[in-house]
């Protein structure tokens, strides 16, 4: 009768205990453009063991290159009531109702990598793209006329329904323009954000223009088709390379001095940062409007720094 009754005493105390324990994690969302570019996989990587660091569950979301998909996600993540949202978006303005649906509802949301034009986002993670796409111009610029001769002609490979690398490209053109170099821009073409559609982009341009001297690349899946473009046309030797986000085949490249410099992002720190400002809203603090992660100039002189993310 005894052990009955402190069984059954254990078992009160137990469902009690369990009436006032927490509840579950909290549930944080993140609606990305694509799992193809490693600069995406990273922020999911970053995120992620932020996520696992604070003890939030996170959910990540692939809009495979759709802006509407990512509408249609934020939505889908309101109705099921998660406690904040990270938003690396591809239609900024197209995105802004369903961010301002979050934030009626209550949930805060985080911008990455693409600032929202008077969104409703409580704040941005990221890099300035104007600013270091006007730094990377400057140094083409510097480069070209250190050495070829003060002339060259480039040719742009973009992402044009990407608001972020069309930043980057004005970013660079206003650098080169007020530079003072001689240096005619030839054809945009458009690579979509999708590597194999920036190869052929890419091989295009520089079929176009046989006497193009430099590429400028403004994002990793672009980048990936100027260097697979020059390598398969066997241009090394006469096509200098500009670009951002760093890859295998870009630092061989740089290591072997056609591929002259790449702007490198901390996508892992952007992950981190955003899932730790949610954090800290959720307990009830503050975070600043715009949360800045610098970036890396990536030449020959530093590009050893980089090469374990690769090995």
């Amino acid at each position: 009768m005894r052990l009955s009754r402190i069984l059954a005493g254990c078992a009160i105390a137990s469902a009690l205990a369990a009436s006032l324990s927490p509840a579950s994690a909290e549930t944080f969302a993140l609606v990305n453009i694509n799992q193809q570019a490693l600069f995406f996989n990273q922020i999911n990587d970053g995120a992620t063991a932020a996520a696992k660091a604070a003890g939030v569950d996170l959910v990540i979301f692939n809009a495979n290159n759709v802006p509407a998909a990512q509408n249609d996600a934020i939505e889908n993540y309101i109705t099921q009531k998660v406690d904040g949202i990270i938003l690396v978006a591809i239609d900024v303005n197209g995105v802004k109702p369903a961010i301002t649906a979050a934030k009626a509802a209550g949930i805060p949301v985080i911008a990455i990598d693409a600032q929202i034009p008077d969104g409703d986002n409580v704040a941005f993670v990221g890099v300035d793209n104007t600013k270091a796409g006007e730094d990377i111009g400057k140094f083409y610029a510097d480069y070209v006329k250190a050495e070829m001769g003060g002339k060259a002609t480039v040719g742009i490979v973009g992402a044009l329904n990407s608001f972020i690398q069309n930043q980057r490209l004005d970013g660079f053109k206003t650098a080169v323009q007020a530079s003072g170099a001689d240096v005619t821009f030839l054809d945009t073409v458009d690579g979509q954000n999708v590597q194999d559609v920036a190869l052929s982009a890419a091989e295009n341009l520089m079929t176009a223009n046989p006497s193009m001297s430099t590429l400028y690349a403004t994002g990793e899946p672009a980048l990936i088709g100027a260097v697979s473009a020059v390598t398969a046309q066997g241009h090394t030797d006469s096509v200098k390379v500009f670009g951002w986000d760093l890859t295998k085949q870009a630092v061989q490249g740089i290591e072997e001095g056609w591929v002259v410099a790449v702007v490198q992002q901390d996508p892992a720190g952007e992950g981190k940062a955003a899932v730790e400002a949610l954090t800290t809203l959720k307990k009830g603090g503050s975070v600043e409007p715009i949360i800045n992660v610098p970036v890396t100039i990536v030449t020959k002189d530093n590009v050893a720094d980089f090469k374990a993310m690769f090995q």
